[in-house]
């Protein structure tokens, strides 16, 4: 089974999507499975995870309508207050739906750094653990310290590090610092925790004439260090196109992991994925 272990649909009608630039050309539109549907045929591609993209609950039940009337939606990756203890109600509910897998709290777009350790959003993190479901870590290399600490303290969190952590390829300036900085933190997640790690937003962190040779030693950290059983790929479409296409993006992760064994390969494009968020 091939999976896309990240893809978005949205409607940015429905007003809470708070991120996302008003008018821009490629993000600012509607996306729904007809668009995404023709490309997971040419690909290949039997199924995908649908991941939340704004902050409220309302989003989630918008995306697994989506999924209960899409075959190609296997599992959909929503969203809770975190800093509202009475959103518990809305874990325990959504756990019943088969289709949900799990949240993602936009940490990235928190001003707080620190966010994540706070004692008023601890409840979330040992609930997710007490009903065996997954998070999806967002944020950006200043995190790496605070998700180490996280994963350390919820051991039986089922952790998958999104988008490799979103090393800033595009900062040339900084490139070496920041590489340094990074793959630091993420062997150090690697080696001291169970987390995985979604092979997924590169193209998007670097920026235009991106090319696989310089994305080449990111994927190759990520590889090295987490090893292909606990990576799986993800297109992050649309938002990969702001860089490139569904395709294109594929066909360069592939090229990426193109020296390793069929077996390898089979677990990055799906069997990791399918593992993890526990697809049939």
């Amino acid at each position: 089974m091939l999976v896309d272990a990240h893809q978005h649909y949205w409607n940015p009608a429905r007003g809470d999507y708070f991120w996302m630039p008003k008018g821009d050309p490629v993000l600012d539109r509607i996306y729904r499975p007809h668009d995404l549907d023709p490309q997971l045929k040419a690909a290949g591609i039997d199924k995908t995870v649908l991941v939340q993209a704004a902050p409220t609950v309302a989003e989630t039940e918008y995306l697994l309508g989506i999924a209960d009337a899409s075959d190609s939606v296997a599992k959909v990756v929503g969203w809770v207050d975190f800093e509202n203890r009475a959103d518990l109600r809305h874990l325990e509910r959504l756990k019943a739906h088969p289709k949900f897998a799990g949240v993602r709290p936009m940490i990235q777009d928190i001003p707080d750094v620190d966010w994540m350790l706070r004692p008023d959003v601890r409840w979330a993190f040992d609930a997710l653990v007490d009903l065996d479901l997954t998070f999806d870590a967002l944020g950006f290399s200043r995190h790496l310290d605070n998700f180490l600490t996280l994963f350390a303290r919820h051991p039986g969190l089922r952790v998958v590090v999104d988008h490799c952590m979103k090393p800033q390829i595009r900062d040339h300036a900084t490139a070496a610092d920041e590489f340094a900085r990074w793959s630091a933190g993420m062997r150090r997640i690697a080696r001291e925790t169970p987390a995985l790690c979604k092979l997924s937003g590169l193209v998007t962190e670097d920026g235009e004439g991106w090319t696989a040779a310089r994305l080449r030693p990111y994927a190759e950290l990520v590889l090295d260090a987490f090893g292909p059983r606990r990576v799986m790929w993800g297109s992050d479409w649309p938002v990969c196109r702001l860089r490139c296409e569904h395709g294109t993006w594929l066909a360069t992760a592939r090229t990426l992991t193109a020296d390793l064994a069929p077996a390898e390969r089979a677990d990055i494009f799906g069997g990791t994925a399918a593992r993890f968020y526990g697809m049939t």
